[in-house]
C-alpha cells in the first residue's frame, strides 16, 4: 500500500514517526511519502516533501500574514498527491491544512484518515458535517471526545488512546542531566512566535534562582541564533537541543508553554506551571468563538476536567505571578504531592500505550 502522511508540527512529527513504524510492521510492502520532520525522516528513511520547520504557523493574525505561503502549500500538496497516487491520505493533526487536503482527496476517490481530531468540542463544531462527509476514518485520542462524536453521529470516529504514552514509554530512562542543583525544565514552545513571547520571562525567573539549574528544551530546527538572541550572556540558563524527554526525565519542576508539552511533562511526573501568551488580536478572536464551556487551555486540565496545573494566560503571565507559582511547584511539598496524585489519576483516564498500533490497524482495516 502507498501511504501519504501530512504532519505540520513537532508533535505531529513525533506521532507520525510512531505511526509509520507500526504501519511498516503490519504492511511490509508499505511505501511512504510524507510532510513532517526529523523523527518521521528517521522512521521512513528519506527526507520529507515539506519539512515542519517551514509549516508551523499558529494564530489568526499569523496565518493571515502568511496566507500566500499556506495557499501555495495546499496547491502543491494536491499536485503531489495526484502525481504519486496513494491508496490513502493520512492527515496528522494540523487541521486547518489537513482537512482541506482530505476534502480534495475524498472528491478524487482517495481514502482519507485524520489522526488526532481537531478540538471541535471547543470551537468550529460546524466542521463536523464536512468531516463526516470527507473522512473514511477519524482516530481521536482524548477520552472525553467519545461522547462528543457519538452525540454528533460520527460512526467513522474511533478512540485509539493517546500516542504520547507510546512516546514517553520509550524514554522512561535514567536521568541524563545530573548535577548538584535540581534541574528545572523550561519548555517555551515549538514555534518562533511562542518562543519570543515566553522565553524572556522564563529567563528572568531563572536569574532570580541560582539554586536551581535551568535548562531550555531547545529545538534545533528553530535555529540556535534565535535562542541566543533571547538569552542574555551570563544568564542562569542553558539550552539542550532536541533532548526534551531526557530533560523531563531529569527535572525537579518545569515551566511549560501550553500545548502538547503540558501532557508530556505530566506523564514524566514533573510538577509544572503552564503559561501562554499570544497576539492580543488572536486571543480576542479565540475568546469570541471558543465554547463558553471550555475552562482550560492545557491538556492536563482538559483531560482531568479540573485545575491540576496553574495556567498563566496573557496578562497573568507576568514576573510576579510566575515567581509565586514557580515556588509552589518547586518548593511546596504539599502542592507537589497533590500534583503527583493527580498525574496518577490522569494516566488512568488514558487508554494505555499502543495508540500508534491501534491507529495503524484501523488504517489497514480501512484500505
Amino acid at each position: 500500500m502507498k501511504y501519504y502522511l501530512i504532519a505540520g508540527e513537532a508533535s505531529g512529527d513525533l506521532h507520525g514517526a510512531h505511526l509509520v513504524q507500526e504501519l511498516a510492521k503490519l504492511d511490509p510492502a508499505a511505501e511512504f511519502r510524507y510532510w513532517g520532520g526529523d523523527a518521521m525522516a528517521a522512521a521512513v528513511g528519506h527526507e520529507p516533501v515539506r519539512h515542519i520547520r517551514d509549516l508551523a504557523i499558529m494564530g489568526f493574525v499569523e496565518v493571515l500574514a502568511h496566507l500566500g505561503t499556506v495557499l501555495g502549500n495546499i496547491s502543491f500538496c494536491k499536485r503531489d498527491i495526484a502525481q504519486w497516487r496513494p491508496d490513502v491520505v493520512i492527515g496528522i493533526d494540523y487541521p486547518g491544512f489537513n482537512l482541506k487536503i482530505e476534502h480534495w482527496a475524498h472528491r478524487h476517490g482517495i481514502r482519507t484518515v485524520h489522526y488526532i481530531a481537531p478540538n471541535l468540542w471547543a470551537w468550529k463544531k460546524g466542521r463536523i458535517k464536512s468531516m463526516r462527509r470527507d473522512l473514511d476514518r477519524l482516530c481521536y485520542i482524548l477520552p472525553f471526545e467519545q461522547h462528543f462524536f457519538a452525540e454528533n453521529n460520527m460512526p467513522q470516529a474511533k478512540y485509539v488512546g493517546h500516542p504520547l504514552l507510546d512516546a514517553v514509554e520509550d524514554h522512561l530512562i535514567e536521568p541524563a542531566f545530573r548535577g548538584k542543583r535540581p534541574v528545572v525544565a523550561l519548555l517555551p514552545g515549538s514555534r518562533r512566535q511562542e518562543l519570543k513571547r515566553s522565553l524572556p520571562l522564563m529567563v528572568q525567573l531563572a536569574d532570580r534562582h541560582p539554586e536551581y539549574r535551568f535548562v531550555v528544551a531547545g529545538m534545533s530546527l528553530l535555529g540556535e541564533e534565535l535562542y541566543h538572541s533571547l538569552i542574555p550572556q551570563g544568564s542562569n540558563v542553558e539550552v539542550a537541543y532536541d533532548q526534551t524527554y531526557p530533560l523531563l526525565a531529569s527535572a525537579h519542576a518545569a515551566v511549560v508553554c501550553s500545548g502538547t508539552a503540558t501532557l508530556e511533562t505530566a506523564l514524566f511526573n514533573v510538577p509544572q506551571v503552564v503559561c501562554y501568551r499570544a497576539n492580543p488580536v488572536s486571543i480576542a478572536i479565540a475568546k469570541a468563538i471558543v465554547s463558553r464551556r471550555i475552562r482550560y487551555i492545557s491538556l492536563v486540565n482538559l483531560i482531568a476536567d479540573k485545575t491540576v496545573v496553574t495556567e498563566l494566560i496573557q496578562g497573568d503571565f507576568n514576573a510576579a505571578r510566575l515567581e509565586r507559582e514557580f515556588q509552589l511547584v518547586a518548593a511546596n511539598d504539599s502542592n507537589r504531592t497533590r500534583m503527583f496524585t493527580q498525574y496518577a489519576l490522569l494516566r488512568q483516564r488514558l487508554a494505555g500505550s499502543g495508540a500508534s498500533r491501534r491507529t495503524a490497524q484501523a488504517i489497514l482495516d480501512l484500505v
